[in-house]
């Protein structure tokens, strides 16, 4: 498909892009940007055109990666995960993640301090729970474990929660008990964790005596839930 550069036209529909015409016939497609160095005359190789179309692809990946993150911060894993399912060839995509990343626009231990940090502000979880996100995320164990280790469970626990209790509020202790120890541990809390903050919302609820005798109930009730 080689051939001399005989014209070069912005596309009608998009001017964004320009058609490249080989010998009198159209021959390929560009974007502005990759198109740039390109002039009437000159003579291109087919090898040549290849790279032209690999440096515009890389061009629009990198365009689509940018309106992907600005919806929110994203891990490499989502980033790549996002451009293969729009079709761009595995060389073009790491490319582009290569360049986002020595851009600082790609950086896993900061999204993961991002989504813990998201998670505590809207809608506090477990250690757990974190962890599993954060690998479905494509986060390292290091990174994972680097966040988590800043994380203060207990004060998560208690603002999660703090939250939910408003809906027990009638319940009486053993029902109060059930759904909350249910809903903590879903929420991917440890089990000490969460006795350890039943047994404070108790306390609040009813006094040192009441909280202190349902707790130990509690605590034998749901031992190795």
């Amino acid at each position: 498909m080689g051939g001399q550069i005989t014209e070069i036209k912005v596309q009608r529909g998009n001017q964004k892009r320009v058609n490249v015409y080989l010998d009198g016939e159209y021959g390929f497609s560009l974007g502005i940007l990759a198109a740039a160095s390109l002039g009437r005359g000159d003579q291109l190789s087919d090898e040549a055109i290849e790279e032209l179309e690999r440096q515009d692809a890389a061009h629009t990946a990198y365009d689509r990666s940018l309106n992907f993150l600005g919806y929110r911060p994203r891990s490499v894993s989502e980033v790549r995960r996002y451009l293969a399912d729009k079709g761009f060839a595995p060389e073009v995509v790491e490319r582009v993640i290569d360049r986002l990343t020595e851009a600082s626009l790609l950086d896993d231990l900061a999204f993961a301090r991002y989504w813990v940090e998201n998670r505590e502000t809207f809608r506090p979880r477990g250690a757990l729970l974190l962890r599993q996100e954060l690998r479905e995320k494509g986060i390292a164990e290091s990174s994972i474990e680097e966040v988590l280790a800043e994380v203060d469970e207990d004060r998560s626990a208690y603002r999660a929660a703090s939250q939910r209790a408003v809906r027990y509020a009638r319940l009486d202790d053993e029902a109060f008990q059930e759904k909350m120890f249910g809903f903590l541990r879903r929420r991917g809390f440890g089990y000490e964790v969460t006795v350890e903050t039943v047994s404070r919302l108790l306390l609040q609820r009813g006094g040192d005596e009441r909280a202190e005798h349902g707790s130990s109930g509690f605590e034998e009730r749901w031992k190795g839930a």
